[in-house]
């Protein structure tokens, strides 16, 4: 039988088909990355894209900011003394900064707990309004309750006007500080309150921008500050906002770890943890400046996710390729461009990770439907064609299914028949042994295939004992005459090659033998070719006139004595190659237009084919006695058609 293949073969499926597929496809993913979403450890993923996006562009110090005293290594040097410090020490500091014209001076120490009454007394002496002190809350967990202890600093300190603000920094799941503290009095609420900053207290969930690195702000060493005057430059206090705590003149790494340091989104850059004075001056200024970032809101994110959604099913709809490729790599750079404009200028973060992860999933998913299709077309492909058209055609076909067009096309086909002459005969000596007539018909049909196929031709059917082939579909092929009649030929050289072999047999056995011949009939005309039959069953196959001519030329082959008979086409379009012959001009059953036939005889000299036209030209004219005079001589020159010539010269 030909090569059935299955509707969808070399096609892509229907749009409706692909509409609901990508439909199923884009809800799978939507859902599934939601639902990774809600995930303990998805947060920490859009936390580490906050990071990078927020520290892209080196956002700049606002004027004007605080100034840091750190509590460093000169500083535990030049005091000579042992943690932690007397607090006159303290009251000095406070006294030399309000003397050098501090704003606000904001000690990130606790004073919770009383030393001696000399020493408690000098620093309630020194502080006053224009100082805020530092309180802790802490979260103690039970199996009964969750509860928040706050320790604050002593009555008599605070008597003083002076403001407590709660200094704890919350942690992100990662260790990082990312958010502003929503409380109405946090430490850095409390400055901006003492130094007359309007501000709005920030909505819980809110991202802190940072400016920097470990000391990013100015800082000046706590001795230095205890003589300003005479160690900084003067109005280096001036009317500023000065925050005092514990920073170490060498940043502490992540992995080393340090007092009072914390990982910050600058981190991802630096690999430094910065001092908690600093990151109080950090949210100080995102209060004064209202730079906080708030984060998209949960139906938000739903609605990016499906526009993301959505835009991939668009670009994956009609097909996937390296053109996807390339779009799916501008649409995740898209989602990263977009979120980190929206947070610069938006003040708005919307995570890019959740979108790109869809977009990506949905075209690399379609993508894997694609190719899995692909695959099977060419399984498809390969298992159908591979008993009919040559292995290297067959390949092309499966990387190319696109020149596969299904449902039939209009091609100009060499068509070729070949049948068995007196098989009739063969098969009712053979009819007591079915089994040896089977095989003889394999150990025929084998070679007589292997020739059109190693000729690029397509095998249609067999039908019992005869083959109908055809060239130039599914692949074109210019030379598909040419290919035909060579096939022809070697095809009758393959029957010449098993009747050795027959003959071999026979005698080795003691049989009788009976050596096959084949007549053979080529004809080149334009065909419907493609895939014709039922909706459940189909063959590959050519119809047409030319078809049915070819079918005609194998039978008319025999009254002209010839094995191989060709029509006037064919003969046309090869005589550029082989020695063509022409016969006769004849008119077949089914056709009321005479066409002129021919054959092939390799090796024929150009004396005898100049000889064969004179006589076909007298026959046409009806010139007998010169046919008579040409026959004998022909027979000689040409004696494969000694038959033909004789009977067209009516000896």
């Amino acid at each position: 039988m030909a090569a059935g293949l299955p509707s969808s073969l070399a096609s892509r499926p229907s749009l409706g088909r692909r509409r609901v597929q990508l439909a199923l496809l884009a809800a799978a993913v939507f859902l599934s990355v939601v639902a990774l979403t809600r995930l303990a450890g998805w947060p920490l993923l859009d936390a580490r894209a906050f990071d990078y996006l927020s520290t892209l562009w080196h956002e700049p110090l606002p004027d004007e900011g605080p100034v840091i005293v750190a509590i460093d290594e000169p500083s535990f040097a030049d005091l000579n003394a042992q943690w932690p410090w007397p607090r006159s020490i303290h009251a000095r500091l406070v006294t030399a900064l309000r003397a050098a014209g501090a704003r606000v001076i904001a000690l990130d120490i606790i004073f919770s707990e009383p030393t001696t009454a000399a020493e408690d007394a000098a620093l309630a002496d020194a502080l006053g309004p224009d100082v805020v002190l530092a309180g802790d809350e802490t979260l103690i967990s039970s199996s009964q309750a969750d509860q928040f202890v706050r320790t604050l600093p002593l009555g008599l300190f605070t008597d003083t006007g002076a403001k407590a603000g709660i200094a704890s920094i919350a942690l992100g799941g990662d260790g990082v500080v990312r958010e502003l503290p929503s409380l109405d009095d946090s430490f850095a609420a409390r400055i901006a309150e003492t130094a007359g900053v309007p501000t709005r207290l920030p909505e819980s969930g809110t991202l802190m921008q940072a400016f920097g690195g470990p000391r990013t702000y100015p800082t000046v060493s706590y001795y230095q500050a205890l003589d300003p005057e005479n160690l900084l430059p003067p109005d280096t206090f001036r009317d500023r906002v000065v925050i005092v705590g514990l920073s170490l003149q060498n940043a502490p790494t992540v992995t080393g770890g340090g007092a009072d340091a914390f990982a910050t989104p600058y981190t991802v850059h630096t690999g430094r943890l910065v001092a908690g004075a600093e990151i109080h001056a950090t949210i100080f200024d995102n209060l004064k400046t209202a730079s906080g970032i708030v984060t998209a809101s949960p139906r938000q994110a739903l609605v990016l996710l499906l526009l993301a959604a959505l835009g991939a099913v668009a670009l994956v709809f009609r097909g996937t390729g390296w053109m996807a490729v390339i779009g799916v790599v501008a649409a995740v750079l898209g989602f990263a461009v977009a979120s980190y404009l929206t947070l610069r200028f938006g003040r708005v973060f919307a995570s890019p990770i959740a979108p790109s992860l869809a977009f990506v999933a949905i075209a690399a998913g379609q993508a894997t439907l694609d190719y899995a299709a692909e695959r099977r077309s060419r399984r498809q492909i390969t298992q159908a064609f591979g008993q009919y058209l040559s292995p290297d055609l067959v390949a092309r076909l499966a990387e190319d299914p696109g020149q596969l067009k299904l449902g039939g096309e209009k091609r100009t086909l060499s068509v070729l028949f070949c049948d068995v002459r007196g098989f009739t005969t063969i098969a009712e000596g053979l009819k007591d042994d079915p089994e040896q007539l089977t095989h003889l018909i394999n150990r025929l049909l084998t070679p007589l295939s292997d020739v059109v196929l190693a000729h690029g031709g397509t095998i249609d059917k067999y039908i019992g004992d005869c083959i109908m082939a055809f060239w130039n579909a599914p692949l074109e092929n210019e030379a598909h005459a040419h290919e035909a009649v060579a096939a022809g030929l070697d095809m009758l050289a393959a029957i010449d090659r098993l009747n050795l072999q027959l003959e071999a047999e026979a005698r080795a056995e003691d049989k009788v033998f009976m050596p096959l011949r084949i007549g053979i009939g080529i004809n080149t005309g334009e065909c419907v070719v493609g895939n014709m039959g039922s909706t459940r069953r189909f063959d590959y196959s050519a119809l047409g006139d030319a078809v049915n001519l070819a079918s005609r030329l194998e039978g008319a082959s025999k009254q002209f004595g010839v094995p191989l008979l060709l029509g006037e086409v064919t003969a046309a379009l090869v005589a550029d190659r082989f020695p063509v012959l022409e016969l006769d001009r004849i008119t077949v059953k089914g056709r009321s237009i005479g066409t002129a036939v021919a054959t092939v005889l390799p090796g024929t000299d150009q004396d005898a084919l100049a000889l064969h036209r004179r006589f076909l030209a007298a026959r046409y004219a009806g010139n007998v006695p010169e046919c008579r005079q040409l026959a004998d001589n022909l027979a000689e020159a040409i004696p494969a058609l000694a038959g033909y010539y004789r009977q067209g010269s009516g000896n």
